[in-house]
């Protein structure tokens, strides 16, 4: 690969501002602040604080990506609906059932969410309001789920109030009803879901806690690469089942942060704050992570950035 020398020479190149889009290894001499800067990149991402949300909860579901997100219901029971703009947090309109421990899919203008305690109900949102549609076949709790709108999805796992075991239901949406399709290896609760209706990604839940992942194409699920910390009420985010982030969570120092290839988790940088059972969504390369847990339950917001770009300026003797 080429890097910045090869492409524009050896030579500094003289400004008068900063450029708007420099690249890895570029630098530059800002001939107005008198100042020799560059760009440097840290491949292995990292976390930044935002601003809170309005309203603290937790096992909150989420739909979006990191400049558009959508958090949706959580515990204390709730239906407030609120809309991230990669900046702060905005109430919309509430659900129209107040639910905890439901999932959801989709983005900030096309969303569902569906399940919840003793709850099979599904809602539609269409960027303003929220619609009741067809129930889940298996009404259930703590379930995770995947898909891009609310004419597509896949809810996986969760766990009937009672009993305590995780189930392996895996019911696919098709904008007008639920099917039941090929069951999860393993049962499962409380853990995290991302990607789409047909590559999906499930991963950690359970109690005791599970490092099980497995992957859906879209017909059945495999077990594939564990991740490296067993761990339930964690969050996720992905675009696929080739590429997702898995964090925080109920067993370790809750701040741990995972980044699966398609093959295996490696660790990475950590959250700033220590919680469990957050709300996310995004991608491997920008997320959001937003309320939780524990102890009261957490307003706090958190960005994922891969890889990180900083201007650097140098002192020169």
């Amino acid at each position: 690969m080429a890097n910045y020398k090869d492409i524009h020479g050896s030579n500094i190149e003289t400004v008068t501002s900063d450029p708007s889009n420099p690249v890895n290894g570029q630098v530059w001499y800002n001939s107005t602040d008198q100042a020799l800067r560059g760009l440097t990149s840290n491949p292995a991402g990292s976390w930044s604080t935002s601003n809170d949300m309005n309203s603290a909860r937790n096992v909150i579901a989420a739909a979006g990506i990191q400049t558009a997100a959508l958090g949706f219901g959580g515990y204390p029971a709730t239906g407030k609906t609120e809309f991230y703009d990669g900046t702060s947090w905005t109430e919309l309109t509430d659900m129209t059932s107040a639910r905890a421990f439901i999932g959801g899919s989709g983005v900030y203008t096309s969303a569902l969410a569906y399940g919840g305690q003793n709850s099979g109900l599904t809602e539609s949102w269409n960027g303003s309001s929220w619609t009741e549609v067809a129930d889940l076949n298996l009404a259930r709790r703590f379930l995770a789920g995947s898909g891009v709108s609310n004419t597509s999805a896949l809810a996986f796992g969760g766990n009937q109030d009672p009993p305590p075991a995780g189930e392996t239901e895996t019911e696919s949406w098709n904008g007008s009803s639920w099917t039941e399709v090929a069951d999860l290896n393993g049962g499962r609760l409380n853990h995290a879901g991302s990607g789409t209706a047909t590559s999906a990604l499930a991963y950690g839940g359970g109690y005791p806690a599970s490092a099980l992942t497995e992957s859906w194409n879209g017909t059945a699920w495999t077990e594939t690469g564990d991740l490296n910390r067993a761990r339930n009420a964690l969050g996720g985010a992905g675009a696929d089942n080739t590429a997702a982030l898995a964090f925080s969570g109920e067993v370790g120092p809750k701040t741990e942060t995972e980044l699966f290839n398609g093959t295996s988790w490696t660790e990475v940088n950590d959250r700033n704050d220590a919680t469990y059972d957050p709300g996310g969504c995004g991608t491997t390369s920008a997320a959001v992570a937003f309320g939780g847990a524990p102890g009261t339950s957490f307003a706090e917001t958190e960005e994922w950035n891969q890889p990180v770009n900083t201007t650097v300026t140098f002192t020169v003797s």
